[in-house]
Parts: C-alpha cells; sequence; structure tokens
C-alpha cells in the first residue's frame, strides 16, 4: 500500500475513477484523526463511493475477491487520462484478515452504537447514518410483525364479493388461488404486509378492494378509518390517483365515498423541512392515520423508509405495494428487494396456509416451506390481466426476468404484434430519426393547433397526454447513447423539421424534468412537464411560457422559466427516472457497449414502462442477452437483519 494515500486518492478522482466528495470525506477524516492508517482511508473513501452508488455498505469480502465489478471500475465516463497506480491493482494485494485487523483497532470505526463516522459488523463497513437507518428499518419492521387485528368472521364471504373466486366450469370448490384475495386477507389481518406484483396484476385493484373491506368493516363498527395514501415521486402519486379513480368505479356509491382519493408524495406526508434532512412527523410526532398504503415501493430508498416508518403510529397499518423486479431506488438502498427477496419461493409456514384456507378458502399448501416471519406477511400476485398470452411484452418481460438469454431471443421470431427491434448503425440511423419524429410529431402538433374553443386547462392536459404516449429511454447518462446525447439529437431532428424553436432555451414544448427537490415551488426531484405557452393571468389575450407540470391531485402548477433552477430536458430519460411512469410506446436504447448498469432487472423496468408497444434500439443486439445473465447487487445488511438465523432478542440500535 503506498503510504501517500491522499496523492493516490486525488489522482483517482481527477481521472473520474472517484468523485471529489469520496476523497474529500477521506481528507477530512485524516484531519480529524492524522494516525489513521492509509488502509483505512482508502476504505472510508470507497465506502463513500459505495454510497453514491446505491450501496448502503461495502462489502469487503467482495471487494477484495473482485474489485473490478464490485465497484464497477472502469468509469463510465473517464477523462482518459493516464494515472501510474490503477485501483484494483492496489486492492488486489490486500488480505481481508489485514484490512479487518486496520479497521478494528481504528478510533474512526466501530461495531455498533457510538459516535464513529464508520461502523463494521459481519464484513460490512458502513457510514455511521446509513448504518442507523438499516438498524432503524429492520428494528420497527420486526417489531410489526406479531400485531395482528381482528378480522370479520365472515371475511370469505367478504372477500368473494368483492373478488370473483377463481373456478372452472361447473366447479364448486376454488381449485385455483386468487391471489388477490389472499393478499387482501393477508393484509386484513397484519400491521405490516407487503403486495408485489408485475404492471398488470392487479396490485391497485387488489389494495381498492381490501380498503372498501376494511373501511365498511369500520363503518359497521361506528368508527372510520384514516387511511392516506402516497408514492414516492410526484409521477407515481399522479398515476396512482388515476388508477385509484378507475378501480372504484365499481364500489357502492357510499363506500367510494368513505375511501380516500388524494394520494400525496412521501416527503409532502412527513412533512418535509426545506434544506434539512428532518420531517414534521417523526417518532414523537407521529403521523395521524389508522392505515397507510405506499405505492412504487421498489422506489423508496432506505433513509426514506427510515423516516416513514418511524413516523407510523404504532396501532397502524402499513401496506407496501410494488414490483419486486424492478430496479431499486435512485437513491441509496434496495429495501423492497431485500423485503421480498424469497418472495417466489415457498415461504409460507403450516399455520399461515392453514389460517389463509380457513378464511379465504384457498389452498396454499404448495407454497408451503420453511420461510422466515417476515415471509407470512409478503404475497405475490401471480396473474397478469394486462399482458396476456399474445402480448409480446409480457412474454419478453417474463424471459428477462427468467434470465434466459436463449428464451428472450427467440420471442423476438414469434409474431409478436407489440415489441419490435431496430438495429441501428449510429445515432444519425434514418429509422430512429422517423421513430423518434412519429413519437414526438403528435404533442407537437397538438401544440401547434392550439386551445381553439377549448378552455385553456383542457389543451394543457391533452398536450401533457400526447406527449405521455412515447418516451426514449436510455440505461446511460452520458455519450451519444446516453440521455444527454440522445436529448441533444432528439431536439436536432425535431427542430430540423420545424416542430420546435430550438434557438432559445424555454421554447413551447420542451419537455422538462425536475432534477433537484423544490419545496417552496412544490415540485420533487424527478417531477416532468412541458414548457407551454400559458395566459397572462391579467391579460388572458396575452400569454407567456411556462413550465407546465401536472400534479397528484389532478391540478397543473404553472411556473415562470426563472423559478426553475433544476431541471433538464426530458425527450429521453433514464431507465431509473422513468420509474412511477407508463407510456404507450417505450423504446429502449442500447448502448454501443457493455455497462456495469445494464442489468436484468434495467431491461425488466424498461419492458414494464410499455403499455401497447415496446421497441429495442440496439446497435449491438448482443448486448441484449449479455444483459439478461447479469443480476443487480446493492450492498446491504438490511436482509440478514429481516431474517434472522435464530428467533430471539435483535441487536438493534435503540429507537429514539
Amino acid at each position: 500500500m503506498p503510504p501517500d494515500v491522499s496523492g493516490l486518492l486525488d489522482a483517482w478522482v481527477a481521472v473520474g475513477w472517484l468523485r471529489p466528495l469520496d476523497g474529500a470525506f477521506a481528507e477530512f477524516l485524516k484531519s480529524q484523526a492524522p494516525e489513521t492508517p492509509d488502509l483505512v482511508l482508502l476504505m472510508a473513501a470507497l465506502t463513500s463511493y459505495q454510497l453514491g452508488r446505491g450501496h448502503i455498505c461495502l462489502d469487503l469480502d467482495a471487494l477484495l475477491s473482485d474489485p473490478e465489478k464490485t465497484l464497477s471500475w472502469p468509469p463510465e465516463d473517464p477523462t482518459g487520462a493516464e494515472i501510474s497506480v490503477q485501483p484494483p491493482n492496489i486492492l488486489k494485494t490486500i488480505s481481508l484478515s489485514h484490512l479487518v485487523n486496520h479497521l478494528e483497532v481504528s478510533p474512526l470505526v466501530s461495531s455498533g452504537p457510538g459516535n464513529s463516522p464508520l461502523v463494521l459488523g459481519a464484513g460490512l463497513l458502513y457510514l455511521r447514518r446509513y448504518w442507523e437507518y438499516t438498524q432503524t428499518v429492520a428494528q420497527h419492521i420486526l417489531n410489526r410483525l406479531p400485531h395482528e387485528f381482528p378480522i370479520p368472521d365472515d371475511l370469505e364471504n367478504r372477500l368473494d364479493a368483492l373478488f370473483e373466486p377463481l373456478r372452472g366450469p361447473g366447479e364448486k370448490a376454488k381449485t385455483r388461488v386468487h391471489w388477490q384475495s389472499v393478499a387482501a386477507a393477508v393484509a386484513a389481518k397484519n400491521s405490516f404486509s407487503v403486495i408485489s406484483g408485475g404492471p398488470g396484476t392487479g396490485k391497485t385493484t387488489t389494495v381498492v378492494h381490501l380498503l372498501a373491506l376494511l373501511q365498511q368493516v369500520a363503518l359497521e363498527a361506528g368508527a372510520k378509518l384514516r387511511i392516506r395514501m402516497a408514492a414516492p415521486t410526484g409521477k407515481a402519486a399522479a398515476r396512482l390517483t388515476e388508477s385509484l379513480i378507475r378501480a372504484m368505479k365499481t364500489l357502492p356509491e357510499a363506500l367510494r365515498e368513505a375511501l380516500p382519493r388524494e394520494v400525496t408524495t412521501l416527503h409532502r406526508l412527513l412533512g418535509s423541512r426545506p434544506n434539512t434532512r428532518h420531517f414534521l412527523h417523526h417518532l414523537h410526532n407521529p403521523l395521524h392515520l389508522d392505515l397507510l398504503v405506499v405505492d412504487e415501493a421498489s422506489m423508496m430508498d432506505l433513509e426514506i423508509m427510515a423516516a416513514l416508518l418511524s413516523a407510523l403510529p404504532d396501532d397502524a397499518r402499513l401496506i407496501l405495494l410494488g414490483d419486486r423486479d424492478q430496479l431499486a431506488s435512485v437513491e441509496a438502498g434496495a429495501v423492497l428487494g431485500d423485503i421480498c427477496q424469497y418472495g417466489d419461493q415457498a415461504n409460507y409456514a403450516p399455520e399461515t396456509t392453514r389460517w389463509i384456507r380457513q378464511h379465504t378458502g384457498y389452498n396454499l399448501q404448495a407454497f408451503e416451506g420453511n420461510g422466515a416471519p417476515l415471509d407470512q406477511h409478503i404475497t405475490l400476485l401471480r396473474k397478469n390481466h394486462r399482458f396476456g398470452d399474445t402480448s409480446g411484452i409480457g412474454a419478453l418481460s417474463r424471459a428477462v426476468n427468467n434470465g434466459n438469454p436463449e428464451a428472450v431471443e427467440a420471442i423476438w421470431s414469434m409474431g409478436f404484434k407489440d415489441i419490435h427491434r431496430l438495429p441501428v448503425k449510429n445515432p444519425d440511423d434514418e429509422s430512429l430519426v422517423r421513430l423518434i419524429l412519429d413519437g414526438y410529431r403528435p404533442y407537437l402538433d397538438r401544440i401547434g393547433s392550439g386551445p381553439g374553443n377549448d378552455p385553456e386547462d383542457i389543451w394543457l392536459w391533452a398536450v401533457i397526454e400526447a406527449f405521455g404516449a412515447f418516451q426514449l429511454l436510455s440505461p446511460l447518462r452520458k455519450g451519444p447513447w446516453g440521455v444527454s446525447g440522445l436529448n441533444e439529437k432528439t431536439a436536432d431532428i425535431l427542430f430540423h423539421e420545424g416542430l420546435i424553436d430550438a434557438g432559445e432555451e424555454w421554447y413551447p414544448g420542451r419537455p422538462v424534468m425536475i432534477t433537484r427537490n423544490d419545496y417552496h415551488l412544490g415540485l420533487m426531484n424527478g417531477d416532468t412537464g412541458i414548457v407551454l405557452p400559458v395566459s397572462d393571468d391579467k391579460d388572458r389575450r396575452k400569454s407567456t411560457v411556462k413550465g407546465v407540470f401536472p400534479m397528484a391531485g389532478g391540478s397543473l402548477k404553472k411556473v415562470m422559466p426563472s423559478r426553475l433552477n433544476h431541471v433538464e430536458t426530458a425527450y429521453a430519460l433514464t431507465v431509473h427516472k422513468s420509474q412511477g411512469s407508463e407510456f404507450d410506446h417505450t423504446a429502449f436504447v442500447l448502448p454501443d457497449r457493455m455497462t456495469p448498469v445494464l442489468t436484468r432487472e434495467l431491461l425488466y423496468t424498461a419492458i414494464t414502462r410499455s403499455r401497447a408497444c415496446f421497441t429495442l434500439v440496439s446497435p449491438r443486439h448482443a448486448l441484449l442477452g449479455e444483459a439478461v445473465k447479469r443480476r443487480t447487487y446493492r450492498a446491504s445488511g438490511l436482509g440478514r437483519l429481516l431474517r434472522p438465523k435464530t428467533p430471539g432478542p435483535y441487536s438493534f440500535l435503540p429507537m429514539s
């Protein structure tokens, strides 16, 4: 190990192997404890680096065994400058026992509660704050598992009235499992439950019927449940609002009126405090509710999950909805993945299946296993109501999920009408130009035609909906095949076709995405809108361009461009940023080279953003098969805490 780690880290930062923040963190620790060995400072910098990539901690064994894979080195966009000492070469000379010995004796590192900036446990090195988040989430979830609610004696009859039982022709017995009914029963009983499933499996329908059942039982007892619904982003909240309204149409009017129709973001639910990491609601000022439903839970990072669980009343139900197979959150953590990591296995205990059969009539003996207590609270919806046997989108997403590149390749030749391959040589390829023009011309034509005799807001909504019919997606941010290059290319194509005036920054039709939470405007990271001409408040005959953003409650927020400080053009989005959204037609652009972010989960997420049509744009089609074989991995100790090998007292950080 070279003696001057600061010079080494500076060199790695300069060429893009580390972030400036990572090097600065190591320098800060050295200033606080000058005698700290270089090896400890290097691990601190790498722990910070991994956090920036979404990992809760640094897996020391994986780091030393395969540093390139663990750290995704070399970086996606290095500067190209030469460095004398390659990071992987340094790490491959270190033994695990030598490394652990250095960390264990360092005053900067502890094995649990305390004030040290780093925490080491079970071969995982954490920044203290994220170790505490991990402890908090695990403790709150496990504490909720034993709490059960009384259920009505006629639960099966109530469920059958809401969910039509699955029976074959002439059958009286319930020979096929209706997973929506099972999910509703499990969630009705428990203080904590998870309902997971892909798009089209009926998660929203399930929860609406469940809420109707629970509210009806409460009303019959002379009470009324305080129900709140939330999602991680404004886009996800807006989409859930639309789905709720559709699903509620099947319920009696009196019951519809007793259910919530407003979906808020998690930050608004908790009460964000601008310019801080704190919320108005916390352990000592809990939320005022009896039942909380959180949709798109796969997008929840560890920090927001810790804040939510801390603010939840002890006697409230929490129901998480989400697709465990999707990408994890943009920020650090893969909480839903940690919770549902064994969701597709036979994990129900015999007492669980007996209870389910008694109260739903469905026999789940085939799904019995030796699952942990947490697994008894998870239901996977297994029937897709949107993508049937004739759906290429459904077949392709399932094959990708199964990790079978041969099956994925075979699907393209099966004659499905809703999936297409578009081989291209470069970003100037005429077929890609046509795809972009066909995808974005309709909403731009709608802008050009103006509102006509329609009220202005009706026209604004029509433009927003037309834009949402098509979306370019990429796994990368930079380069010609990344979001930055595709956005530039798309604007150039539309400009030369005379559809936009890209000579000015805030031209009508420019789609924009918020890149940083703005609590003053009420716009959150990931919210998307369109720059459009809006009538002047004082003189309706005049108009000015504003950013128009659809909000969760069905309203439109109109903001002057001068107030939009953190935005980027959004013709193309990263797959991560597209989570929580769906589009009629999604075009996913493979890069021309393999990259660490190109994984099975990313492909699945991209494909399932499509409602009706999916196009794969591929300069190198062979990368698809390579990506199918690669899994996303995020280092986290949460799964170990949630499923301890032996029951008994857990070593947790005290709640405060």
